[in-house]
């Protein structure tokens, strides 16, 4: 009898840390997506960019979801290495939305030692989560040199 009580308090047990470690929290989550952007722009993968925006998603000058993949495509054409280097990130957390604010330092290359051109920026970006994912719905962004 006794053994019978630890195997189901063992097995309760188990079942609760699966079943809690099985759900990841939000804020953790949204960063993980920060991450997948992080990725598709080092990639130079547009359409991985795409994926992360909200069919709504609106940026500088009312640039929609297909304008930045757009500006994305042309960026990537235009250096062949691309790279984003973030600073710490900020999240402030409601139930569904968040804002993430960071500074990111891009640099796109021709191949060679030194980047041909580098740019440090302060972003904030609007999220709204979807089915369990986060995405992206507005993006803004100010020039720091």
């Amino acid at each position: 009898m006794y053994r019978t009580v630890v195997r189901c308090g063992a097995m309760i047990l188990l079942g609760v840390a699966l079943f809690g470690c099985a759900r990841t929290p939000p804020e953790q989550r949204l960063r993980e997506t920060v991450g997948q952007l992080h990725d598709a722009i080092e990639r130079r993968d547009a359409a991985g960019l795409r994926e992360v925006l909200a069919e709504d998603f609106v940026g500088p000058g009312s640039l929609d979801r297909d304008g930045a993949r757009r500006m994305a495509q042309l960026t990537f054409l235009r250096h062949r290495e691309v790279g984003a280097s973030l600073g710490p990130v900020s999240v402030e957390m409601t139930p569904g939305h968040a804002t993430a604010r960071f500074s990111v330092a891009l640099t796109g290359s021709s191949g060679a030692v030194l980047p041909d051109a580098a740019r440090l920026y302060e972003v904030e970006t609007g999220w709204r989560e979807e089915d369990g994912e986060w995405r992206l719905t507005s993006a803004e962004w100010e020039a720091k040199l």
